[in-house]
């Protein structure tokens, strides 16, 4: 099958042939249709993520497809079932394997791009504003990054939770993208002072942050007193060193967000947020924002989109041109 692999450490990513895998005990073979790139794949060619796997590996974080085989043990599924899955690696592929645990079967009217894209960033975002903040309807959210992957993800769904919603954003086409998913104000990270634009709009209660750097250390500092503060990714490349003497001042909470982590140790909040986020889906309540779609042999470019920052919402990679949705 073709996959776009890293041979081994240190290697470039390449188009390549390899052989397909088997699935194991608790695995399912998933056909897959189409695959959602985030921001951590970048961090895995650079070795730099949390869960970069050992090389040889194949990039692709989630995945929509076809349960094609089934491996032993594997209860709850058959073979033609569409079905969305996280596998953290493997997706951008003709094929993969993935723990059957982690599928979630599609609704009727979700298509596989959409669902390519929707797990990680929605599910990112939810977990983050409604387990994590415990945002409430009234409050004032600050989005930075907010027409990134996560980021618009968050505009929606904080929106959804009765918040008000201040987007952060390069440029004003970005800024319209976050408009459109229901910011109430906008902030142009370009030209615009974070601080001073929060604290004329009254300050903020919660702060989601994909960025780091200096937009962090704006975003505190037009915080009001009990807010807390999302750190969800550093796409700045930047980690702020957090002044701990300012926490206390105004009784601040910094939370980290690592979705995927959750699996591991509390795999109900996923499922729980899941469940929740299908429901909205399927009352047409979110809808994934994809501003690029591309087939596989096309891969590398995807991935630069992401790089260069000129994607808005998500890039998803399909295994063919004109793949069938459905």
């Amino acid at each position: 099958m073709r996959a776009y692999h890293i041979a081994r450490t240190g290697a470039a990513p390449a188009m390549a042939e390899i052989v397909a895998p088997v699935p194991g005990p608790g695995e399912i073979g998933v056909r897959i249709a189409a695959c959602g790139l985030n921001f951590a794949d970048l961090l895995m060619i650079e070795g730099r993520y949390q869960d970069t796997p050992e090389a040889p590996f194949t990039l692709g974080m989630e995945v929509a497809g076809t349960v094609e085989t089934l491996g032993p043990g594997v209860e709850g599924l058959a073979r033609g079932d569409r079905v969305a899955v996280f596998g953290g690696h493997g997706g951008l592929a003709e094929f993969g394997t993935f723990p059957a645990s982690r599928a979630v079967r599609l609704p009727e009217a979700m298509g596989f791009t959409d669902a390519a894209a929707f797990q990680i960033a929605y599910g990112t975002s939810h977990v983050a504003l409604d387990h994590k903040a415990r945002l409430r309807p009234g409050e004032t959210l600050l989005v930075l990054g907010a027409a990134g992957g996560v980021g618009l993800t968050a505009v929606e769904i904080g929106k959804l939770m009765g918040a008000r919603v201040i987007a952060c954003a390069r440029g004003a086409d970005k800024l319209a993208v976050a408009r459109a998913a229901g910011a109430d104000h906008l902030i142009d990270a370009a030209k615009d002072d974070i601080r001073d634009t929060c604290r004329a709009l009254g300050g903020v209660d919660v702060v989601y942050d994909p960025v780091g750097g200096d937009q962090f250390k704006a975003a505190m500092r037009a915080c009001r007193p009990e807010a807390r503060i999302l750190s969800i990714g550093f796409a700045s490349g930047e980690v702020p060193q957090i002044p701990a003497n300012h926490l206390l001042v105004k009784n601040l909470s910094v939370m980290g967000l690592y979705w995927g982590g959750y699996l591991a140790f509390r795999p109900e909040v996923v499922t729980d947020s899941l469940r929740q986020l299908l429901i909205w889906y399927e009352a047409g309540q979110l809808r994934p924002h994809v501003s690029h779609i591309l087939p596989l042999d096309r891969a590398g470019e995807a991935l630069e989109l992401l790089r260069a920052r000129k994607s808005t919402g998500k890039v998803v990679v399909t295994t063919a041109p004109g793949h069938d949705d459905r």
